[in-house]
């Protein structure tokens, strides 16, 4: 909050910048408070809040906190099934949980948990909303609400029943399109949507005059308030209903925003603290929700306005919020005269852009596992709720990594040269009595990994005097079950008058073999620390383990 203060040479650019996100972005919000099915108005009500609020908490300075598509399409895919008498209080609850559950992260500075959401889990799951969204407004586009139960059913049940849909509705919803794709021809392509919506809601006023077309107004289905947002407070025996889809949106929200931080940045060319941004957006969500706003996250199609709209400062932002209210308070009779089929024509549109093929190109020709993910999300975002479609993809990524990690793990053997480099060949089955086998790990050695690594490592049975260094370098904790492999490999060696011998052991490591009794086990004199220098470890316990065999055992040599 450092910058708040404006600058006088900035405040023109910004409050250009604010004034065209206005007006490109009220006609979006609207639609995106119909996909989260409540009253469009409250799509507004998020700008005057989320915007000039999240302006003020995030690091990033042209982060735009606003409506997104994939927000609203998962509070509007927990929203429907309570009753409209309801849903604005569990409107208030919801937006509040996600603030509250944004703050926590912010504060506690989690933003690399956004890790944990692969790419191919959020390719699948922007492109099975984008789905939803051109699916879900099928019924105010065409004028035929259908009554079946979930996004697909809907679809078939509007092809079976062509002659039910009503063209005058379509017509307009179609001519919306049309003048979107025209005017992003033109020069007026910054303010494509807000042209478009009114030009088709005007022709839309016109035939409901002269043909009595009866094509719906947000007035028919919406009272818009002539006057700012009243305080709502939230209904606290909703919480425990609502945790579990607050968590859901509050964290693709975080996805979404520290894609927009981390793509923009700040201007002294740094990125910003995600964290930061985490706490931004949430409080962004609380200051929204006590007013009936909709979910809020950081926007990338709304930053970009703003940049290339010239905003210079996180003022831009901020006089987008309050250029939105003014809108509200002056012109809400203008509201309640667009068209319904423009608002579907427009989102269907936004609906399209959001399919990314270059993303989903990427993840098909990535491998076989990022696509299963993929295609496992995209499908359980049409047929499930969107919270579990995303905990799905989640689970089943790291499942899938897991398994795959654990299969990725090799074993070689490094063989010395007398001069040049040594050779690296797969370890061998089993040990030779009085020869040396150095082994080198490729691949995470963790729990899963345990039994691949077991298997790997040559077997002992027969093998009298053997020696076998195990290089570590690059592990600094092994787990458990590896250290009980260890072990067990420790002890089979021994009782063949053989040992083990641990190179490149870094501090941390040696810590954890000690506290394990794996030290006193193995021999403080077999565990060779790492250096700074590559293969120092190495050839040092190289050298103890030929001294180690070049003694007699029948000359009263103490054995391992």
């Amino acid at each position: 909050m450092n910058t708040i203060k404006p600058e006088k040479k900035h405040l023109t650019s910004d409050l250009l910048a604010g004034l065209t996100f206005a007006l490109v972005n009220i006609p979006q919000a609207m639609a995106h408070a119909l996909l989260a099915a409540v009253n469009p108005v409250f799509g507004l009500y998020t700008l005057m809040l989320a915007t000039p609020v999240g302006a003020l908490f995030t690091g990033a300075t042209f982060m735009n906190v606003s409506t997104t598509s994939a927000l609203a399409v998962a509070a509007g895919d927990t929203l429907i099934s309570y009753s409209s008498s309801s849903r604005e209080s569990v409107l208030v609850t919801l937006v509040l949980l996600i603030g509250v559950f944004q703050v926590i992260l912010g504060l506690l500075r989690l933003g690399w948990l956004t890790r944990f959401i692969p790419f191919s889990v959020m390719t699948g799951f922007m492109t099975g909303v984008a789905a939803l969204i051109i699916i879900g407004q099928l019924g105010d586009f065409t004028g035929y609400y259908s009554t079946a139960s979930g996004k697909i059913p809907q679809l078939a049940d509007l092809v079976l029943n062509r002659e039910s849909i009503e063209w005058a509705t379509t017509a307009i919803g179609l001519l919306t399109i049309l003048l979107i794709l025209w005017l992003r021809k033109t020069r007026l392509n910054r303010f494509s949507l807000i042209f478009a919506l009114l030009l088709a809601s005007g022709v839309a006023v016109v035939m409901n005059q002269v043909i009595t077309a009866n094509i719906k107004l947000v007035g028919d289905v919406a009272d818009v308030p002539r006057a700012l947002p009243s305080l709502v407070l939230p209904d606290p025996a909703l919480i425990t209903r609502l945790i579990i889809p607050a968590i859901t949106i509050g964290i693709i929200g975080l996805v979404q925003g520290a894609g927009v931080s981390q793509t923009f940045p700040n201007p002294d060319g740094k990125f910003s603290d995600v964290s930061r941004d985490f706490l931004g957006q949430g409080v962004a969500n609380l200051a929204a929700g006590f007013f009936r706003g909709i979910p809020a996250g950081g926007s990338s199609s709304g930053t970009a306005l703003m940049v290339s709209a010239g905003a210079r400062s996180r003022w831009a932002n901020i006089f987008g919020g309050i250029i939105v209210a003014i809108v509200v308070l002056l012109f809400a009779n203008l509201i309640e005269l667009v068209a319904m089929p423009a608002l579907a024509g427009l989102v269907i549109v936004a609906g399209i852009q959001m399919i990314n093929v270059n993303a989903v190109q990427t993840v098909w020709q990535t491998n076989k596992v990022a696509r299963v993910i993929m295609l496992i999300t995209f499908g359980s975002t049409l047929v499930l709720p969107l919270q579990y479609a995303v905990l799905l993809g989640v689970a089943l990524s790291l499942m899938l990594a897991i398994f795959q990690q654990s299969n990725t793990l090799r074993v070689m053997e490094w063989v010395p040269q007398e001069y040049g480099w040594p050779i690296e060949r797969p370890a061998p089955r089993q040990l030779e009595s009085g020869k040396i086998t150095t082994l080198f790990i490729y691949g995470n050695l963790f729990y899963a990994a345990a039994p691949a690594f077991e298997n790997s490592l040559p077997a002992v049975e027969g093998a009298k005097r053997a020696v076998v260094i195990l290089i570590m370098r690059g592990y600094e904790d092994i787990g458990s079950t590896v250290i009980a492999v260890l072990r067990r490999y420790t002890q089979d060696l021994q009782s063949n008058d053989s040992k083990l011998i641990l190179a490149g052991v870094a501090p941390a490591l040696y810590a954890q073999l000690e506290r394990t009794g794996m030290l006193a086990l193995i021999g403080e004199e077999n565990i060779f620390p790492a250096t700074e220098a590559l293969g120092e470890s190495g050839n040092a316990a190289l050298r103890a383990a030929k001294e180690w065999l070049a003694k007699s055992p029948l000359h009263g040599e103490k054995r391992d």
